[in-house]
């Protein structure tokens, strides 16, 4: 608590001298090189940054250093205990030393002894460590605004340095989105080498038979063909084409209508309502695969086979009267509702970005707006658009809560889109779901999926982006 007020004492001190920064030349006479707001800005960004710093530092290390700092020369009674009892033991102290409720752990006279002398000493460093940090933070802030306001004059290039911060924040941020890219990079190699030293990635890649559950126990050897992740790649792919099947022509087509044909309030309504759409959560989106699609597609084929048993058809009809709600069809179908705004708005713009010089120099030659739209406007915008579709293909397949809603759980190697299927994100949730220990290949195998997701959505990314910078400056 008392560290969110220092955040807010220090954001007001910041205003203040900022205040101060700005009027600091008001009375000096003489052409200034910066404006001041800039002065105002250099002041206040000395004022803040650093304690900024210290402050976060103290809120995101500080219980780890004062668990650290406990744990040395613990009491004898400690040091007996258990790894996992010495963890709770810890727990306790710290919730006693916050006023929180300890767990029901029973302890004997000599390690509740230790429990109270251990919470007394997490008070004192809890309170040290939030005084020094305090303090620190304090004299960085005065610190720095003594510093700045003594630099500023009106030949001060305030404007280079403010920008100068700017610039190295970007910087950081820049580097802190590679690091964190290079980081799940690392983390997925690292646990699929482990999972590929116990399965063969042949086995894993051309595999047949998906069947995780037989490496439960740690006697258990896996047969060989139990992690083959064929059934999950065909299952995906299937989804993914019924979803690309619905999204492509419906977004491609209203991208269509709203770029050349829609009128200004037309575009100004359709556009907006449309990309309502984006913003559905997904879990949204599997609620109405669940619970209104999937009884709605169930009826429609269970009727149809009920008037096909007996006939000639009697076989197709006694298949169609046991479909169930769960399918890829239906997983598929909701998903390509789900992209119709991610492959329009994208289409849309791809479109608006042909020269209108072109639509007029056909218009010119005869030509009608629809000739001009498929002879002209549609040639042109090609790359971009099948770069978007390309983009699409990659969200439904990292697509999880519709397919696990919509479609099932069972692995099974088909391409009858009324059969339950599953995928690899979706595997990858159940196999990662509740308390796991990362020793077996079946957790492992989370990894492997992973890993493999993670390539093959690269892989159609890079290819999208090439399309479009391969052939976007022919139509500058």
């Amino acid at each position: 608590m008392i560290t969110w007020a220092a955040l807010a004492a220090l954001l007001l001190f910041s205003a203040a001298t900022y205040v101060l920064g700005r009027r600091r030349l008001a009375g000096q006479s003489g052409e200034s090189h910066s404006r001041p707001g800039y002065h105002g800005a250099y002041v206040a960004l000395w004022a803040t940054v650093p304690a900024l710093l210290v402050l976060i530092l103290h809120m995101a290390f500080a219980g780890r250093l004062e668990a650290a700092l406990l744990r040395v020369d613990a009491p004898p009674a400690v040091t007996a205990m258990t790894a996992q009892q010495q963890q709770v033991f810890f727990d306790d102290v710290r919730a006693i030393a916050r006023g929180a409720q300890p767990s029901e752990t029973i302890y004997d006279p000599a390690q509740q002894a230790a429990l109270d002398a251990e919470a007394a000493e997490a008070r004192s460093l809890d309170q040290g460590l939030r005084l020094g940090a305090l303090a620190l933070a304090a004299v960085l802030a005065a610190g720095g605004f003594v510093l700045a306001w003594r630099r500023l004059s009106p030949a001060f290039r305030a404007r280079n340095r403010v920008e100068g911060w700017l610039a190295g924040l970007l910087l950081i941020c820049s580097v802190v989105a590679v690091l964190t890219t290079v980081g799940i990079v690392a983390s997925l190699a690292y646990e699929s080498l482990r999972f590929f030293q116990a399965v063969s990635p042949l086995h894993f890649l051309f595999g047949t038979q998906w069947d995780p559950q037989i490496a439960i126990r740690a006697d258990q050897v896996a047969a060989e063909g139990a992690f083959g992740a064929v059934p999950l790649f065909v299952g995906t792919f299937l989804i993914m084409l019924i979803a690309m099947a619905v999204a492509a022509p419906i977004g491609l087509f209203s991208a269509i209508y709203l770029s050349e044909y829609a009128s200004g309030w037309t575009r100004a309504v359709v556009k907006p309502l449309l990309e309502i759409l984006a913003g559905v959560p997904t879990v949204v989106y599997g609620f109405f695969a669940a619970l209104t699609v999937g009884p709605l597609f169930r009826g429609f084929f269970n009727a149809i086979g009920e008037r096909l048993v007996g006939g000639p058809f009697n076989e197709l009809g006694l298949y169609l009267a046991q479909v169930q709600n769960q399918m890829a069809l239906v997983a598929g179908a909701v998903m390509g509702i789900m992209l119709i705004p991610f492959v329009s708005s994208l289409s849309d713009d791809i479109l608006n970005a042909v020269p209108q010089s072109l639509r007029d120099g056909s218009l010119a030659m005869g030509a009608t707006r629809s000739e001009t739209v498929k002879k002209v406007v549609l040639p042109a915008a090609l790359p971009g658009i099948v770069g978007a579709l390309l983009l699409g293909v990659s969200r439904a397949i990292g697509e999880t809560m519709i397919v696990t809603m919509a479609a099932g759980l069972q692995a099974r190697t088909t391409f009858n889109p009324l059969d339950t299927v599953t995928t690899v994100t979706v595997q990858i949730v159940t196999l990662l779901t509740g308390d796991q220990e990362f020793d077996s290949p079946k957790t492992l195998s989370a990894f492997g999926l992973g890993l493999t997701l993670f390539v093959v959505t690269l892989a159609l990314n890079v290819v999208a982006l090439r399309i479009v910078q391969k052939y976007r400056e022919q139509y500058d």
